[in-house]
């Protein structure tokens, strides 16, 4: 069946990602992208889409509750696919203000909304409201505890976290309130194309280019669970056309490791793809800098219920997800160049050298 797919924060990362996907796997859709264009949001990453008749882009913020509506109506929107958030955990420590508002003040009015939309309709059971969200609103992880299910006790530790946990409850509620079609994920940290240059992949091989620093938090036997950005787009394509209302799905890539070996893993590939480097082995310039506050320990995602209800299987490993990625950052600077700006380079001067 035809969907109009409203796609909040869909010129970020995981959101671009997903739009790009979906309308190469389902052309017959027409896509609509709300997104306020903060710092990471970038309309570069839809630039192929930019002509297509069965897509669209409006330049708002998801806590403006007129223009939602007004476009729910306008474009009669059967499905709601929500990635806007803040989502830098650094940053949250920072500034949580804003990580508030959008975060939990923007999912409720998204969620209001779109219940007015719904049932203007007369509920029709074909609707979808898709909340992704992540893995950190479960907390930290020993290192030999069981990964997080969708049953794990919610313990977020970081301004960021609790924020999506706040928005998680909501979204559940208004299931069970109101019976409106939502459907939570739970993601483990992504990684691939178009990801801003803040986060630890595109910082480590943008570093290695600029012949900079890669900083390490601490010890840097923190672990997680990495995500190829293509396969959770694959899993909430899953998710959307199988997946039950009311339910919460684990996305995770099976790819546990700590961060220290994830940046010698990087140090290896950008050593093999790129003759050029300014200083080899990449390695030396790996640092290691004051821990950062609250750091949780360790994240393990658990998708086996995605797997078996919905027979989703990520199709990359760690290695060749990375290749992939680190090729796209090597060969598309053009890209990541002009994100580096003043404004970041006081961020990452706060963040990582004071």
């Amino acid at each position: 069946m035809k969907k109009n797919i409203l796609v909040t924060g869909g010129a970020g990362f995981i959101g671009s990602n997903f739009v790009n996907y979906w309308a190469e796997n389902h052309p017959q859709d027409n896509i609509i992208v709300l997104d306020a264009l903060t710092y990471a949001g970038n309309l570069d990453n839809l630039a192929y889409l930019q002509d297509k008749p069965n897509f669209s882009f409006i330049h708002g913020d998801i806590c403006h509750r007129t223009l939602v509506d007004n476009i729910l109506e306008k474009e009669n929107i059967t499905t709601i696919a929500h990635f806007a958030a803040e989502s830098h955990v650094d940053r949250s420590i920072l500034n949580p203000n804003a990580f508030i508002q959008t975060n939990v003040i923007g999912t409720f009015t998204l969620l209001e909304s779109f219940r007015h939309h719904w049932q203007v309709q007369n509920q029709p059971p074909e609707y979808r409201f898709l909340h992704v969200s992540t893995d950190e609103v479960y907390g930290s992880l020993e290192m030999e505890a069981p990964a997080f299910t969708e049953t794990t006790p919610y313990a977020p530790n970081s301004p960021y976290s609790a924020s999506k946990a706040g928005s998680d409850h909501l979204a559940r509620a208004y299931y069970h309130t109101y019976n409106l079609p939502t459907i939570i994920t739970n993601c483990s940290n992504n990684y691939g194309a178009y990801h801003f240059p803040e986060k630890l992949i595109p910082l480590m091989c943008i570093n290695i280019l600029l012949g900079k620093p890669l900083p390490i938090y601490g010890d840097g036997q923190n672990i997680r669970d990495w995500l190829y950005v293509k396969d959770h787009c694959t899993a909430l394509d899953a998710v959307l056309h199988k997946g039950k209302t009311g339910e919460t799905y684990n996305v995770g890539g099976n790819n546990e490791v700590k961060n220290l070996d994830l940046v010698k893993l990087i140090c290896q590939i950008m050593d093999e793809i790129e003759p050029n480097l300014p200083i080899k082995p990449s390695s030396q310039l790996i640092t290691f800098v004051k821990d950062r506050a609250g750091h949780d320990r360790r994240y393990a995602i658990n998708s086996s219920k995605l797997q078996k209800e919905l027979n989703w299987q990520p199709s990359a490993t760690l290695e060749t997800g990375l290749r992939e990625t680190l090729q796209w950052y090597v060969n598309n600077r053009q890209w990541w160049q002009p994100l580096l700006s003043e404004n970041y380079q006081n961020y990452y001067q706060q963040v990582y050298e004071e």
